[in-house]
């Protein structure tokens, strides 16, 4: 995939859509999610299974990061959300969150070229100041060199909760009330998502998740109200373009209704009238009694 624009000196722009990627597109015959978001679990167990210890799982799992991170922006996905340290995960055992806490810098470090190169722009959302110094530092120039890029957001979710996200933005709208910026009676939906980590990201159309666990996680609990689920039994370091593709495909294949109706879903042989008239008759006879 070549960049439009390039290197890292300069802002880029996305990559021009491959032949694959287009037939692969034109394939599915449905709707294409502009946000995939993805719960990235089985690491450990992936490792374990083979008789390795659970870093090793992390380490290959930012392999699948760097693989579906350029799949997803060469398919022209506009918004890719990564779960990749919850707020739980600093629970695990030093060694293990020390391990992952150098992986994310040697990843923003090693991944910048391809960054730059298919015209990703990195965020991340969550209670960033909850990392170690020299992870923050790797995050701040990452997404200081990446700001300007124009193709798909890669959104990294670290030390991030779904509750603490919601009780953060209701902390901070409060402070606003009561420096007289805000008045309470202002507060409803919209006005809750612009005090949100990233108010600008539209909601996801897709969640994956790995590992074959039925459950969110405390992930993107506000903004997962409408989105489709989609989950597989492969662990996230096997998880490459035909794991991918394939929950695509679920994807296209189902119908978002958002609490409507679908066209058509309308069209009854049966009137509401009909269906209501015999209610209405029994009524009569009741007054007529």
């Amino acid at each position: 995939m070549s960049p439009r624009s390039g290197g890292q000196d300069g802002a880029t722009g996305p990559p021009a859509p491959t032949p694959e990627a287009l037939a692969f597109r034109e394939s599915l015959g449905g709707v294409f999610p502009d946000h995939v978001a993805i719960i990235m679990d089985g690491n450990g167990r992936w490792a374990q299974e083979r008789g390795w210890v659970r870093v090793r799982g992390h380490k290959e799992g930012t392999e699948s990061v760097r693989a579906i991170t350029t799949i997803a922006a060469e398919l022209g996905c506009k918004s890719l959300t990564l779960y990749a340290f919850s707020r739980e995960n600093w629970k695990r055992p030093d060694f293990e969150v020390a391990t992952l806490m150098r992986l994310l810098r040697l990843y923003l470090r090693r991944e910048l070229r391809t960054l730059m190169d298919n015209g990703i722009r990195l965020v991340a959302i969550g209670r960033l100041s909850d990392l170690p110094e020299y992870a923050q530092r790797a995050l701040r120039e990452t997404m200081e060199r990446t700001a300007g890029n124009t193709g798909m957001v890669l959104r990294l979710a670290l030390s991030y909760g779904g509750r603490t996200e919601v009780a953060d933005a209701l902390r901070s709208f409060s402070e606003d009330v009561a420096a007289g910026r805000r008045r309470p009676e202002e507060i409803d939906e919209e006005t809750l998502r612009e005090y949100l980590y990233d108010p600008g990201t539209g909601d996801p159309d897709l969640i994956i998740r790995t590992a074959g666990e039925m459950r969110l996680s405390n992930f993107l609990l506000w903004q997962a109200s409408y989105a489709e689920f989609y989950v597989t039994e492969d662990c996230w370091p096997d998880f490459r373009r035909p794991q991918f593709e394939e929950a695509l495909r679920a994807f296209a294949a189902r119908k978002q209704k958002y609490g409507g109706l679908l066209p058509g879903a309308l069209a009854d042989s049966e009137s509401a009238e009909e269906i209501l008239e015999p209610e209405r008759s029994s009524e009569a006879g009741e007054r007529g009694a």
